[in-house]
């Protein structure tokens, strides 16, 4: 797409997995990777998943030896959120209610996690408005 950064769009199950094991661990080479993926993947699998993960600016690599050290440049909570935003706009139509209610819906969220989600709503809405000046007219 056009104009779209390269960063942008949820990580697929694969690419995922990767950057789990780059959060967890810390920077890696393609050979530290490969033996902490499931399945059998070949080194060469492993190694252009990681230069897809460079073209998107998802991590950095620096020259080891022969080989390249990548390390995660996006953290784990901006890919959650770009994958719940995503999950949101194509599943809910953009409507953050309609995935809460259909959450509440199907017991996927119970009456102690929201208990737990009023507080954090009413703490937001009261630190947004302490943010905001007082209308003066």
């Amino acid at each position: 797409m056009p104009g779209k950064p390269a960063s942008s769009g949820p990580l697929t199950p694969l690419e995922l997995e990767i950057m789990n094991i780059l959060w967890d661990d810390g920077p890696a080479t393609v050979s530290e990777v490969q033996p902490k993926l499931k399945g059998d993947l070949a080194y060469t699998t492993v190694m252009t998943m990681l230069n897809v993960l460079l073209r998107k600016r998802k991590v950095k690599r620096a020259q080891e030896g022969r080989a390249f050290r990548y390390r995660p440049i996006v953290t784990r909570q901006r890919a959650t959120g770009s994958a719940v935003e995503d999950l949101v706009k194509r599943m809910f139509g953009g409507s953050t209610e309609a995935l809460l209610m259909t959450l509440v819906e199907t017991k996927g969220i119970g009456s102690k996690d929201l208990e737990r989600l009023s507080k954090i709503v009413a703490e937001a809405e009261r630190k947004d408005r302490a943010a905001k000046p007082a209308n003066k007219e």
